[in-house]
Protein backbone atom coordinates (compact mmCIF):
# COMPACT_ATOMS: atom_id res chain seq x y z
CA UNK A 1 0.00 0.00 0.00
CA UNK A 2 2.91 2.18 0.64
CA UNK A 3 4.18 1.86 -2.64
CA UNK A 4 1.13 3.45 -3.93
CA UNK A 5 1.12 6.40 -1.94
CA UNK A 6 4.83 7.00 -2.40
CA UNK A 7 4.21 7.71 -6.24
CA UNK A 8 1.34 10.45 -5.23
CA UNK A 9 3.36 12.38 -2.66
CA UNK A 10 5.89 13.71 -6.17
CA UNK A 11 2.74 13.76 -8.11
CA UNK A 12 1.94 17.23 -9.98
CA UNK A 13 -1.62 17.64 -11.56
CA UNK A 14 -1.94 19.14 -15.20
CA UNK A 15 -4.52 21.80 -15.38
CA UNK A 16 -5.98 23.45 -18.34
CA UNK A 17 -7.32 26.83 -17.70
CA UNK A 18 -9.73 28.34 -20.10
CA UNK A 19 -9.65 32.09 -19.28
CA UNK A 20 -11.44 35.27 -21.06
CA UNK A 21 -9.34 37.76 -22.72
CA UNK A 22 -10.98 40.82 -21.10
CA UNK A 23 -11.29 40.03 -17.48
CA UNK A 24 -9.70 36.53 -16.19
CA UNK A 25 -6.67 36.60 -18.67
CA UNK A 26 -5.95 40.20 -17.63
CA UNK A 27 -5.61 39.38 -14.25
CA UNK A 28 -3.36 36.28 -14.82
CA UNK A 29 -1.39 39.10 -16.61
CA UNK A 30 -1.18 41.17 -13.45
CA UNK A 31 -0.68 38.47 -11.10
CA UNK A 32 2.67 37.96 -13.88
CA UNK A 33 3.52 41.89 -13.67
CA UNK A 34 2.99 42.15 -10.16
CA UNK A 35 5.22 38.79 -9.43
CA UNK A 36 2.25 37.06 -7.47
CA UNK A 37 3.49 33.41 -7.78
CA UNK A 38 1.40 30.68 -8.28
CA UNK A 39 1.79 27.16 -9.18
CA UNK A 40 3.06 26.60 -12.68
CA UNK A 41 0.45 23.36 -13.00
CA UNK A 42 -1.82 25.60 -15.26
CA UNK A 43 -1.62 25.62 -18.84
CA UNK A 44 -4.12 28.70 -20.10
CA UNK A 45 -6.10 29.10 -23.14
CA UNK A 46 -7.08 32.61 -23.90
CA UNK A 47 -10.87 32.62 -24.78
CA UNK A 48 -12.39 35.53 -25.77
CA UNK A 49 -15.44 35.19 -23.40
CA UNK A 50 -16.05 32.45 -20.81
CA UNK A 51 -19.62 32.24 -22.94
CA UNK A 52 -17.42 30.77 -25.67
CA UNK A 53 -16.07 28.21 -23.78
CA UNK A 54 -17.86 24.71 -24.96
CA UNK A 55 -18.23 22.05 -22.82
CA UNK A 56 -16.87 19.45 -25.00
CA UNK A 57 -13.86 21.48 -24.72
CA UNK A 58 -13.89 21.00 -21.11
CA UNK A 59 -14.68 16.80 -21.61
CA UNK A 60 -12.19 16.77 -23.90
CA UNK A 61 -8.88 17.75 -22.01
CA UNK A 62 -10.04 15.58 -19.74
CA UNK A 63 -9.81 12.87 -21.96
CA UNK A 64 -6.83 13.75 -23.28
CA UNK A 65 -4.71 13.76 -20.01
CA UNK A 66 -5.90 17.13 -17.63
CA UNK A 67 -6.36 16.35 -14.35
CA UNK A 68 -8.56 19.43 -13.93
CA UNK A 69 -10.26 22.14 -15.77
CA UNK A 70 -10.46 25.66 -14.68
CA UNK A 71 -13.09 28.16 -16.64
CA UNK A 72 -13.10 31.67 -15.24
CA UNK A 73 -14.17 34.70 -16.93
CA UNK A 74 -15.30 38.14 -15.73
CA UNK A 75 -18.12 38.81 -13.02
CA UNK A 76 -21.41 38.54 -13.64
CA UNK A 77 -22.92 42.01 -14.90
CA UNK A 78 -19.46 43.29 -16.12
CA UNK A 79 -19.18 40.86 -19.37
CA UNK A 80 -17.67 42.90 -22.25
CA UNK A 81 -20.34 40.80 -24.50
CA UNK A 82 -23.18 41.77 -22.33
CA UNK A 83 -24.37 38.67 -20.86
CA UNK A 84 -21.70 35.49 -21.78
CA UNK A 85 -21.38 34.52 -18.21
CA UNK A 86 -24.55 34.25 -17.78
CA UNK A 87 -24.88 31.51 -21.11
CA UNK A 88 -21.58 30.29 -19.40
CA UNK A 89 -23.35 29.67 -15.54
CA UNK A 90 -26.11 28.35 -16.64
CA UNK A 91 -24.00 26.16 -18.85
CA UNK A 92 -21.51 24.91 -16.48
CA UNK A 93 -24.25 24.22 -14.18
CA UNK A 94 -25.38 21.64 -16.18
CA UNK A 95 -21.94 20.19 -17.33
CA UNK A 96 -21.05 19.89 -13.46
CA UNK A 97 -24.27 17.54 -12.67
CA UNK A 98 -23.54 15.27 -16.39
CA UNK A 99 -19.77 14.85 -15.07
CA UNK A 100 -20.60 13.98 -11.67
CA UNK A 101 -23.19 11.72 -13.11
CA UNK A 102 -20.35 9.90 -15.36
CA UNK A 103 -18.20 9.96 -11.98
CA UNK A 104 -15.82 12.25 -12.55
CA UNK A 105 -15.04 14.03 -9.14
CA UNK A 106 -17.05 17.30 -8.02
CA UNK A 107 -13.75 19.46 -7.58
CA UNK A 108 -11.93 18.44 -11.47
CA UNK A 109 -13.76 21.19 -12.78
CA UNK A 110 -13.80 24.60 -11.70
CA UNK A 111 -15.43 28.05 -12.40
CA UNK A 112 -14.57 31.16 -11.42
CA UNK A 113 -14.87 35.26 -12.01
CA UNK A 114 -11.50 37.28 -11.73
CA UNK A 115 -11.64 40.46 -12.78
CA UNK A 116 -8.81 42.10 -14.71
CA UNK A 117 -7.74 44.75 -11.64
CA UNK A 118 -7.76 40.74 -9.29
CA UNK A 119 -3.92 39.72 -9.78
CA UNK A 120 -3.98 38.54 -6.00
CA UNK A 121 -7.44 36.69 -6.65
CA UNK A 122 -6.01 35.12 -9.74
CA UNK A 123 -3.85 33.56 -7.92
CA UNK A 124 -5.29 32.51 -5.22
CA UNK A 125 -7.94 30.97 -7.11
CA UNK A 126 -5.14 28.92 -9.12
CA UNK A 127 -2.90 27.57 -5.59
CA UNK A 128 -7.12 26.50 -4.77
CA UNK A 129 -7.50 24.56 -8.01
CA UNK A 130 -4.24 22.51 -7.65
CA UNK A 131 -4.62 21.63 -3.98
CA UNK A 132 -7.96 20.61 -4.64
CA UNK A 133 -6.90 18.41 -7.94
CA UNK A 134 -4.13 17.60 -5.83
CA UNK A 135 -5.78 16.03 -3.21
CA UNK A 136 -8.58 14.00 -6.07
CA UNK A 137 -5.22 12.59 -7.29
CA UNK A 138 -4.87 11.56 -11.01
CA UNK A 139 -7.78 11.79 -13.94
CA UNK A 140 -8.89 8.07 -13.98
CA UNK A 141 -12.83 9.34 -15.60
CA UNK A 142 -12.76 9.96 -18.96
CA UNK A 143 -9.03 9.68 -19.83
CA UNK A 144 -8.41 8.10 -22.97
Amino acid sequence: MSAEVEPQADWEPKIIAFLCNWCSYAGADLAGISRIQYPPNVRIVRVPCSGRVNPLYIIKSLQHGADGVLVSGCHPGDCHYISGNYYARRRFALLKSLLEFVGVEPGRVNFSWVSAAEGEKFSQVVKDVVETVKALGPAKRLVK
